[in-house]
């Protein structure tokens, strides 16, 4: 199989099932993730580690992390929201962090009761923690800027905020820096004005990820828009699951199979066969019987003639 393009990031097994009403069953979890892992896709948020009382999906996090870190060729990706969940996930063995920081104030006090200072001061801390690791044992941290497109509770979210709260992070030790579009508010034109302004302040080489949510439909748009200014890094869920409970109606995030096919019918490689995640999507949802999917790919099958790019052996 040739390199992929880009990387498509599954972040189902955390967004996707933090809001669900049922508990996936711990074995269910990692078949999601091993059957993933086998259709190519090599890197998969697994879990957040949040205090149970408050999120119990992931009641199971380290179970579920040390499942997916035995997994060859997987680069399995875990949520920490505040210092004391960064000092879980690194005794569990997590390979790759990714913190959230709201850029709206109104969404960070209403999603961790702390301003967004007091969040950057948390990160800090954070990075410092991962920095006293021995670097062969050193884990990648992301800062995620969440609200990076717009508020539900605030409204606009002013892109110097967005700037300033990036460069942030960046200067504290961030490894990437992620902007997310959490209650899905985000328009192609704005994806694209955004992340310039926050690659030149950056600097070129520096990683910048996306995170789309189609609350209004324009997911697979924005997904487009990152990627033709330079973005090579993106998440999705699987089925769509997914939304925030800060965004009333929200529909989830990127559907990762509209993703992939999107990309390989374009040419760009994704590493992942889109046959064997269609399958995937068809069998792990049997464990949420109550969830709402979305996607277009998976019901109304690959075009006759189309020859993906990304096949697994």
């Amino acid at each position: 199989m040739n390199a992929a393009d880009v990387t498509i990031s599954e972040v189902g097994p955390r967004d996707g099932l933090q809001n669900t009403k049922h508990f996936m069953p711990s074995a269910a979890k990692k078949a999601w993730i091993s059957a993933e892992a086998a259709a190519g896709v090599h890197q998969i948020e697994v879990c957040s580690f949040v205090p149970a009382k408050l999120i119990p999906q992931f009641v199971d996090a380290a179970e579920v992390l040390a499942h997916a870190n035995a997994i060859p060729g997987l680069t399995p990706v875990v949520l920490v929201p505040n210092f004391k969940g960064c000092e879980r996930a690194l005794a569990a063995g997590a390979r790759r962090l990714t913190v959230p920081i709201s850029v709206s104030e109104a969404h960070s006090m209403s999603n961790v009761r702390k301003t967004t200072a007091q969040a950057i001061e948390d990160f800090v801390r954070m990075a410092d923690l991962v920095r006293s690791q021995a670097r062969a044992e050193r884990p990648q941290l992301v800062g995620a800027c969440s609200t990076a497109f717009g508020c539900s509770l605030q409204g606009v979210v002013a892109e110097n905020d967005v700037l300033r709260v990036a460069l942030a992070l960046r200067e504290a030790g961030a490894d990437a820096i992620s902007l997310a579009d959490t209650v899905g508010y985000a328009n192609p034109e704005q994806v694209k004005r955004l992340f310039r302004k926050v690659r030149k302040a950056l600097g070129e080489d520096f990683d910048i990820e996306a995170h789309f949510h189609n609350t209004r439909g324009l997911g697979l748009a924005n997904a487009l828009a990152a990627y033709e200014v330079g973005v090579r890094n993106f998440d999705s869920t699987l089925g769509g699951l997914g939304g925030c409970p800060w965004a009333p109606g929200a529909s989830g995030n990127v559907v990762t199979e509209d993703l992939v096919f999107m990309f390989e019918s374009m040419g760009v490689r994704t590493g992942i066969d889109i046959g064997k995640l269609i399958d995937v999507r068809n069998t792990v949802f049997a464990a949420l019987p109550d969830a709402e999917l979305y996607g277009h790919i998976s019901k109304a099958g690959l075009p006759k003639g189309f020859q993906p790019l990304s096949q697994t052996a």
